[in-house]
């Protein structure tokens, strides 16, 4: 009997000896449960979609371009302007209007611009061009960015001191430059020199160290070199997002991936803001207590989205609303906008610029206008806060959507006239040079 059960054990510790829940791994650690495969393994670039023809594709980043600039465009003269005081001013806006503000280094670097003058949105899309064009797509060199930044920096700073002007306003122009690239190489240099403290120090206190939207006035153009591919897209973009804070480099990152998506020939609109469920390299679904913050803004999005939308006729006519000048739509229409807006006004974060309340306007008013280009740049410049900003990112994600060629023609020869013998940025050589990059020639 005694035998039998000795038999019986060893016979057991055998079976147990070759289950794999019980199995010793090589390390001496015990492996107890099946580990799910990781499905965020660094992204590649893979091939093109057969359909994206260099003509298809050149026209979708000729419309990321324009579309980009035309956000700008129509944001620059009311940025940071309440809606109400938008509404007093102008109306409804519903073209480009003349700049009319002085110049400073984050906005216009011209004393009233006419219609369709840019700020630095469009001027990072020209920078950002310039730097990976430089690059190996494979994979962008993070200390080359910080480099291309400190040298234009001291580019500017030399020719301020090259000024013998007796007139301040060519030396003020080089000065609003400089100060503009300041900010950012500050951050820069102490990351070129390795010095862990200074950068720490200095990343936290970027613009006041909040979690500003540095890397999405970029993102967009990065998004563009890697069609269909949003997860290398968001990879290298969130790789050069070394001035965010926290979440911001998330968004950053979905910012390019909305873009790549967006370039993808034959997708539904739906599909680029469902990347934020499905599109998470750095784990950020995983914070504990947290989760994924970007998320959340893309849920707060639907949401309000879908109560603005429920209210009807019924509803509107219990109501009176002072309509602005020159507006085109419904008194429903209106309604469902002045709900959303004040729905969005429940999630603004302390600074406009934060990249929280940009990621969460722009995707309020995709989702909003359902992909209505016209519409949706209209909803985030009207609802006005940092509208030049949010409408840049909006444009550019739509512009790569629906390509160059179907935008608004009244809105497109404003921006595109206006930066090129105005602003001296050349919308159509970007795209030019983006896509010879992209197609090696």
């Amino acid at each position: 009997m005694i035998n039998r059960i000795i038999l019986s054990s060893l016979v057991f510790c055998s079976l147990l000896a070759f289950t794999p829940a019980c199995k010793e791994e090589e390390d001496g650690r015990r492996s107890s449960f099946p580990a799910p495969k990781d499905l965020n393994e660094p992204a590649e670039i893979s091939s093109w979609d057969s359909s994206l023809t260099r003509e298809i594709y050149h026209d979708k980043v000729l419309g990321m371009i324009i579309g980009s600039a035309i956000g700008d465009a129509m944001g620059a003269p009311t940025e940071m302007w309440h809606r109400d005081a938008i509404a007093t001013q102008l109306g409804y806006v519903a073209q480009p209007e003349a700049v009319i503000r002085e110049g400073s280094p984050e906005g216009p670097w011209a004393y009233n611009l006419p219609a369709g003058g840019t700020t630095d949105d469009t001027r990072w899309k020209y920078l950002i061009t310039e730097f990976i064009n430089g690059q190996n797509l494979m994979a962008l060199k993070t200390r080359d960015f910080a480099q291309f930044i400190i040298d234009l920096y001291l580019d500017e700073k030399s020719e301020v001191n090259k000024k013998e002007s007796f007139g301040p306003d060519e030396v003020e122009t080089e000065i609003r430059q400089m100060t503009w690239l300041q900010e950012w190489a500050k951050v820069a240099k102490p990351y070129i020199d390795n010095d862990l403290d200074g950068f720490r120090e200095a990343a936290n206190r970027f613009y006041g160290g909040e979690m500003a939207c540095a890397g999405m006035l970029y993102a967009p153009s990065i998004g563009a070199y890697y069609p269909g591919q949003p997860e290398k897209a968001y990879q290298e973009s969130f790789n050069l997002s070394l001035f965010d804070l926290g979440y911001a480099r998330d968004i950053t990152g979905l910012t390019a991936a909305y873009v790549a998506k967006a370039m993808q020939p034959g997708i539904d609109l739906q599909d680029i803001g469902a990347l934020t469920r499905t599109i998470d390299p750095e784990h950020y679904f995983e914070s504990r207590l947290v989760g994924r913050i970007a998320n959340g803004f893309y849920q707060d999005a639907r949401q309000i989205t879908f109560d603005a939308k429920g209210l009807t006729d019924l509803d509107v006519n219990e109501k009176e609303y002072r309509i602005p000048k020159n507006y085109p739509y419904s008194k429903l229409y209106y309604a469902q906008v002045q709900k959303a807006y004040e729905l969005l006004d429940d999630k603004l974060q302390d600074i406009p610029f934060h990249a929280g309340e940009i990621h969460l306007i722009n995707l309020t008013a995709i989702e909003f206008c359902e992909g209505d280009f016209k519409k949706t740049i209209e909803f985030v410049v009207n609802y006005g806060r940092d509208n030049d900003t949010v409408a840049a990112v909006t444009g550019a994600i739509l512009g790569a959507y629906t390509g160059a060629k179907n935008l608004p023609d009244d809105w497109k020869k404003i921006v595109e006239k206006t930066n090129k013998e105005i602003i001296g940025i050349d919308l159509e050589k970007i795209a030019d040079q983006i896509t010879a990059k992209a197609f090696g020639k």
